[in-house]
């Protein structure tokens, strides 16, 4: 997380349509059967997360946790060039702050990514495009993450800003990829292409571009063809040694409001929004580049 046109058309998934449960302003759900649903971000002009967004997910999840035949939901974009950009640097910090605790009391987004990663479903990430920031945090509170070779990009640029990142994936990058390398994604805050988040634990596989939909759609297929009891009693088991605990995230939230404060924060801040920040800009396309040109600049 990161402190507070019309996108592209993607190219067509082989998913069929399937029956839509709704067109929600952010995410579009299709229950493609009942064990198997797709959740698509579309929210040009790069696919920025809110406080709509979080909104949107706390309801998604709600979904998850209470029907009793969901087994699987896939989380993609509506545009190849950003999955999830970022949060949103210009959302008003008092709406953010006036947000009500979740169920689990935590702040509403660390509710909604702990709640997602212990959901009774198995939940997976098709990656195509930028997953940064808060972004990023998402697609690691997933259960699995696949990505396009050619045009997934992930990372945690917030340390690049002067920020602490808000939805402590360091927690969660310390358990997929060790301390030194969860380091180097956190403390670089730089962009990581597909292949070398592939090779450090960041994500299951990175996959060429046009196999990518195919080979979620078969694999989310053939868990939707299994028993849910199976499939839940074995995350359970899996969740309770390789998932934080709840408790490290509020810490790491706190951390986050209190450097997004600091002058040189919002100095860096600014001077990535004159550059193109939140608009489709180089400087989205090329974030972790431009972190380090800002940082020279000083």
């Amino acid at each position: 997380m990161t402190f507070s046109s019309a996108c592209p058309p993607r190219s067509e998934s082989s998913f069929p349509t399937g029956r839509e449960n709704s067109m929600a302003r952010q995410i579009t759900i299709d229950k493609l059967s009942s064990g198997l649903w797709t959740a698509t971000f579309n929210n040009p002009p790069i696919n920025l997360i809110d406080p709509d967004t979080i909104g949107e997910l706390q309801d998604l999840v709600a979904e998850l946790e209470s029907d009793t035949e969901i087994k699987v939901v896939v989380f993609r974009s509506a545009d190849p060039d950003f999955f999830l950009a970022h949060w949103d640097v210009l959302a008003d910090k008092r709406k953010v702050a006036a947000m009500p605790p979740g169920p689990t009391g935590m702040h509403p987004w660390i509710d909604l990514l702990v709640r997602l990663s212990r959901a009774p479903v198995a939940s997976i990430a098709e990656i195509r495009g930028r997953a940064r920031g808060a972004g990023s945090e998402f697609v690691l509170a997933c259960d699995m993450r696949f990505a396009s070779r050619e045009r997934a990009v992930l990372g945690q640029f917030e340390v690049g800003l002067g920020a602490v990142p808000g939805g402590n994936p360091m927690a969660r990058l310390a358990g997929l990829m060790g301390r030194g390398r969860g380091l180097e994604v956190i403390l670089g805050a730089d962009d990581f292409p597909a292949e070398l988040a592939e090779r450090y634990g960041y994500v299951n596989r990175a996959l060429p571009d046009e196999e990518l939909s195919t080979f979620v759609e078969s694999f989310a297929r053939r868990l939707a063809s299994f028993e849910k009891y199976a499939i839940v009693g074995a995350k359970a088991l899996m969740d309770e040694v390789t998932l934080p605990a709840d408790a490290v995230f509020p810490s790491s939230l706190s951390a986050f409001f209190k450097s997004t404060a600091h002058p040189g924060t919002r100095k860096r801040a600014a001077s990535l929004l004159e550059r193109g920040l939140q608009r489709r800009s180089e400087t989205e396309l090329r974030l972790g580049q431009a972190v380090a040109e800002a940082s020279s600049s000083k």
